[in-house]
């Protein structure tokens, strides 16, 4: 029967008295307290610069989920069929609740203070790609499955949609790679290079456990060296999304994480910048690209439908929630 790693906590001197399913992992009580066992299928050399990392954040006052070393001083441990394992401290807690707006705004925060404690020598092998790299490959892929569609003719409610609204949205990408590629970002990521700024990645609200005593932030895996307005971009995006765009609430987001860490003018540049790409766009027309072409998902078209819906809302944020400086 398959124990989803549960017998390799003997390898750390653990035993479990209770257990529960969660998100991809199996929650164990122990006589060491909470901790969470998920299978590893990642870089062990990066595991061990993770590990270093969530140390050095938790010296420093923050909760975090660091790894434990089994009784061999690994912090993989595999189990009799070869399974590599990973076993990590975790805390009685809620995930962050997007309707709650007292949630988003202690989320804010503990990235701000996330951020200033997340600084570490510069390994190039772990820095992000570049943003303007990126936006380039993003809009040359846009028109590629723009001419894909268009070669073979719309055959579904996804397809005719993509190609009555590819050119506002591709014209979008466009312009802001070439506001970016005019802008401070160069000099901003040297910047962010010379500090050794690190991103969680994939700063989410499912990454945020609320608990009695403060906030705890988890799942670092996707860390790397960039600008840390990315953290704050992906994490706003998500939760304005789900508010249509609400022009009040991003602002004071915006102040709160302000209040903690201050945004610098070359920063709110790059954020802005940020939100104007059609990340969302490109993201949903990527997956349909990438999946096969004889059955699309009604979930991933009215997405799209909804995207679309709330264009105005969006390109009024960029103009009137982003519009100044306001700090």
């Amino acid at each position: 029967m398959y124990d989803y790693g549960l017998s390799t906590l003997e390898q750390y001197g653990l035993t479990a008295e209770s257990t529960a399913r969660t998100r991809g992992a199996l929650l164990c009580h122990t006589q060491k307290g909470l901790v969470i066992i998920r299978e590893f299928k990642g870089s062990e050399k990066k595991l061990q610069k993770q590990q270093e990392l969530l140390q050095q954040i938790q010296q420093q006052g923050g909760k975090t989920d660091c790894y434990l070393e089994n009784l061999e001083e690994n912090l993989v441990s595999r189990d009799q069929d070869g399974i590599p394992y990973t076993v990590q401290y975790w805390y009685e807690g809620r995930e962050c609740d997007t309707r709650s707006r007292e949630d988003i705004f202690r989320s804010i925060r503990a990235l701000a203070e996330l951020h200033q404690k997340m600084h570490m020598p510069v390994i190039e092998f772990y820095i992000e790609p570049s943003l303007l790299n990126e936006y380039q490959r993003h809009n040359q892929e846009l028109k590629k499955i723009r001419s894909f569609i268009r070669k073979r003719g719309p055959s579904c409610p996804f397809e005719k949609l993509y190609l009555a609204t590819v050119e506002e949205y591709l014209k979008d990408g466009e312009q802001t790679a070439c506001i970016l590629k005019e802008s401070a970002y160069d000099s901003l990521r040297q910047t962010a290079m010379e500090q050794g700024c690190v991103c969680h990645g994939e700063y989410n609200q499912h990454n945020v456990l609320m608990l009695k005593n403060g906030t705890a932030v988890t799942n670092f895996e996707h860390w790397g060296f960039d600008i840390q307005m990315a953290d704050l971009y992906r994490f706003m995006r998500k939760i304005l999304e789900k508010y249509n765009w609400d022009i009040r609430l991003g602002r004071e987001m915006l102040r709160v994480y302000h209040q903690t860490k201050a945004i610098s003018t070359d920063e709110w540049q790059n954020l802005k910048l940020r939100f104007c790409y059609p990340e969302k766009y490109w993201k949903l027309a990527n997956y349909y690209y990438t999946h096969r072409k004889t059955w699309i998902s009604a979930k991933n078209t009215e997405k799209l439908q909804n995207l679309i819906r709330q264009r105005d809302a969006w390109k009024n944020f960029q103009e009137q929630g982003l519009g100044t400086f306001p700090f």
